[in-house]
């Protein structure tokens, strides 16, 4: 599918390259003052850039080795929440260190009794003078430890129905009161956290919206979650693609059985679907269309297919697949015609053990397909839901 991206004499591609010239190490701070970091938010910490001027600034960065801070949270669904309710006041305290990378950010909205049914949490917040006191429990919470800011999800309201007695604030992680205790998983990696709340005081300017009016601005955190959740790799967007583990096995691959050969067939037909399916979505949005259904129906079935792929990765490694930091390649590496691996061996066993997850983060397999089912084919809601 050809997008249609201007060539080398196009005066927005042009103008990166001149700043690219005089900031060829630009650091976080430089890309996100110049707009880089987010050129399709508006002005001053975007340049209102349209989708064909995105793609245009991302090819010119990608080619330059340039790499835009880190801070998925922060920059992918806090951010936009910000520059969508908050006040001035607040996008100024938060926003630039935020897109610089100076200051990391962690999301607090899921606990132990509201995952999937997320207006049904229980952390309260209780005003108090020109404060709110907050108590309670979040979890699956990534990066807390190393989060100076979090976006909190607290009922202001118990009175109230579930989706309108609900607040949104920024939390200090560093207050007394806020207690992280780390959750390792079978990766054996610390990303996850539970997060508890003993009377932790949040300043009343760190409400974003107003009182009770959080429900909404979790709809906008979330609806960028989804769409942060659909990248390229087989992980979320991350980590080994369908291609690469073809890559791994190709030059071998007439040692295979057939049953093998067909599970490589299917993986990659899935990840052929998905990939028309992102370009459908980035045409409809350069050619000025609304998106389409399909980035709903691609993360329903994206999560299963990463699933697919590192189980099928595992299995080809064989008897190598039970050692720690295997890949494909251990299974293929006697035979010397195995092509060299994109991704080391660690890649694929962590991705291993981290791909049941898929299904459960950023909405359940299950509730996704709820809201296709719903909101696609116009389906009725099950029995006895309200």
């Amino acid at each position: 599918m050809d997008l249609g991206l201007p060539g080398d004499d196009d005066p927005a591609r042009l103008a990166v390259r001149a700043w690219l010239a005089e900031h060829p190490k630009p650091t976080g701070r430089q890309l996100a003052e110049a707009g880089y970091v987010v050129p399709h938010w508006p002005a001053p910490y975007g340049l209102g850039a349209d989708p064909l001027s995105q793609l245009v600034i991302d090819e010119e960065l990608k080619s330059a080795g340039v790499h835009r801070p880190i801070n998925p949270i922060g920059i992918g669904w806090a951010g936009p929440t910000l520059v969508y309710a908050g006040t001035d006041a607040q996008k100024e305290r938060w926003l630039w260190p935020m897109l610089a990378g100076e200051e990391f950010w962690c999301q607090l909205f899921s606990e132990p009794g509201a995952g999937s049914d997320l207006a049904s949490l229980g952390t309260k917040a209780v005003p108090d003078g020109d404060a709110f006191v907050v108590s309670g429990q979040k979890v699956w919470t990534s990066f807390a430890h190393v989060a100076k800011w979090g976006i909190l999800l607290a009922r202001t309201d118990s009175a109230a129905p579930k989706h309108r007695g609900i607040s949104y604030f920024v939390c200090d992680m560093r207050a007394p009161g806020v207690d992280v205790r780390p959750l390792v998983d079978m990766t054996g990696e610390h990303a996850f956290n539970e997060v508890f709340f003993d009377e932790v005081r949040i300043p009343g300017d760190q409400l974003i919206g107003d009182v009770n009016g959080g429900w909404e601005l979790a709809k906008v955190t979330l609806g960028n979650e989804r769409v942060s959740l659909s990248g390229e790799g087989a992980l979320w967007g991350n980590g080994p693609t369908a291609a690469d583990l073809l890559d791994v096995v190709r030059p071998a691959s007439d040692a295979l059985d057939p049953v093998l050969r067909q599970r490589l067939v299917e993986v990659f037909a899935e990840g052929e679907i998905l990939r028309v399916l992102r370009l459908r979505t980035v045409s409809a949005v350069l050619a000025g269309k609304a998106p389409g259904p399909e980035a709903s129906v691609r993360k329903a079935i994206a999560d299963a297919h990463g699933q697919h792929v590192m189980e099928l990765g595992r299995d080809l490694a064989g008897a190598f697949g039970m050692l720690e930091g295997s890949g494909p390649l251990g299974g293929w590496a006697r035979d010397r015609r195995a092509a060299p691996a994109r991704w080391s061996g660690a890649s694929w066993s962590g991705g291993f053990l981290y791909s049941p997850a898929l299904t459960v983060g950023g909405g359940t397999a299950e509730v996704q397909r709820n809201i296709v089912a719903e909101k696609v084919l116009g389906l009725p809601r099950d029995p006895g839901t309200s």
